[in-house]
């Protein structure tokens, strides 16, 4: 594992130029309330470059003479704190057990760490995640420059893009983990389908999906989950989850496990008392069949805009099938008329991050799928009772959403495992 971490080290400062750093903060410990913390959970940009899961750490790498050094500062051994907190590598066992070439307490680094800066040219660091850490960055490369005043000033220049770009392409060791959290949310899905029924709390159904996750594997959701009844479906990040669950209602439920720091991302829209409704049916069957179509266009040599402007086109169409749009489906479009009843984009990269970071965009144009790349596709019509469609169609709130594999010259559904087909959603719901 060391040797996974350090070549991917390489391959990013590799794009650097000579004479160059880049500074990594890890994840700090976040207070809950009084002295209590929320779960901890590594920053992923750190995560990606060292495997080391310490709070309260940095990375840096340097570059010099095409000479890679990897320095890492990390919580000092301490007796105390360790038997209330746990075990703590300390600076020997970061080199030991992890490969860093140098290690040091964090309490040393206001003082060695722009010793490391002196006579560079730049510094990379992403900035704009965390306020305070990117104050240090400019302080720590002040003092380097006021250290020194005759060598050349150092600049500092935002890293964001440039490990975006370098996480957006999965390794085969990276698509195995993310495999595996996908197995673990779809089974749990599958299994939410056959608990769901018309009396239960949201929180039921919220519960019932973090134990299927927990018990598999997965033991933190990705994201808070959205568990949403009825026309709570139409809020696109409802997550109070604590509304009762009504016969003839359908509900929209988007969760996903993290297993081993990587995501997934599942949304299942289903009826609650196990059979859709005739307008539910309708609806349904336009945002499945755009949402088929979309992820028929995630293939390598498409634009990445394809499957929306694929999405778009199926559900404007299937809302003027309905009645719900009237008009010409190309004027349609291009006023934007769908965006009343779909206003998200029809998906977004996911890796270590839920929303994981890689450009969309290089030099004004869209990118092309590449193999290792992963997207979710997940297209979606919500009509309120605040619409102006007819109110039979009021409170209706249906997305479909599935994690997509660029393979080499197509595609693979990672959570193909949980039905989408409404009469297998039905059969599997009524089989318990």
């Amino acid at each position: 594992m060391i040797g996974m971490y350090r070549k991917r080290q390489e391959k990013l400062i590799s794009s650097l130029p000579d004479n160059s750093v880049l500074i990594i903060p890890g994840a700090c410990l976040r207070l809950r309330s009084q002295d209590t913390h929320f779960p901890f959970r590594q920053d992923s940009n750190f995560y990606y470059l060292s495997g080391f899961n310490e709070p309260d750490s940095t990375l840096m790498i340097r570059k010099d003479k095409n000479k890679i050094e990897s320095i890492i500062f990390v919580p000092k051994k301490d007796k105390v704190k360790e038997i209330w907190d746990g075990y703590r590598a300390g600076p020997e066992g970061a080199k030991k057990d992890y490969g860093f070439d140098k290690a040091f307490d964090n309490d040393q680094i206001d003082t060695i760490l722009p010793e490391f800066l002196l006579n560079k040219n730049k510094v990379y660091y992403p900035f704009g995640n965390n306020d305070g850490f990117d104050k240090k960055v400019v302080d720590w490369t002040h003092a380097a420059n006021n250290q020194d005043r005759h060598s050349g000033k150092i600049d500092i220049a935002d890293a964001n893009s440039i490990l975006g770009s370098n996480r957006l392409i999965k390794a085969f060791a990276e698509i195995e983990v993310i495999r595996q959290a996908c197995s673990i949310s779809a089974s749990a899905h599958s299994a939410a389908m056959q608990f769901v029924k018309p009396g239960l709390n949201e929180s039921d159904v919220e519960a019932y999906y973090m134990y299927e996750f927990a018990k598999r594997g997965g033991r933190y959701a990705a994201y808070n989950p959205i568990v949403a009844g009825g026309v709570n479906a139409c809020v696109l990040h409802y997550n109070d989850n604590n509304c009762m669950l009504n016969d003839g209602d359908l509900i929209l439920v988007d969760a996903g496990c993290e297993f081993n720091m990587y995501a997934s991302d599942i949304t299942r829209t289903y009826p609650i008392n196990g059979k859709f409704s005739k307008e539910q049916l309708a609806v349904y069957e336009i945002v499945l069949a755009a949402q088929q179509a979309s992820i028929e266009a995630v293939r390598p040599g498409n634009s990445v805009i394809e499957p929306q402007k694929v999405s778009e086109k199926i559900i404007t169409q299937g809302l003027i099938d309905i009645g719900i749009l009237d008009g010409e489906i190309s004027e349609l479009i291009e006023i934007g008329a769908f965006r009343e009843y779909y206003m998200h984009k029809v998906g977004h990269w996911m890796g270590m991050d839920v929303h994981d970071v890689g450009p969309y965009m290089q030099n004004d144009n869209y990118l092309e799928f590449s193999e290792g790349m992963i997207t979710t596709i997940e297209p979606g019509i919500y009509i309120n009772n605040k619409s102006n469609a007819d109110a039979k169609w009021h409170g209706i709130g249906i997305r479909i959403e599935d994690d997509i594999l660029v393979t080499k010259n197509d595609n693979e559904n990672l959570t193909s495992a949980v039905p989408t087909d409404p009469n297998e959603i039905e059969s599997l719901m009524n089989s318990s």
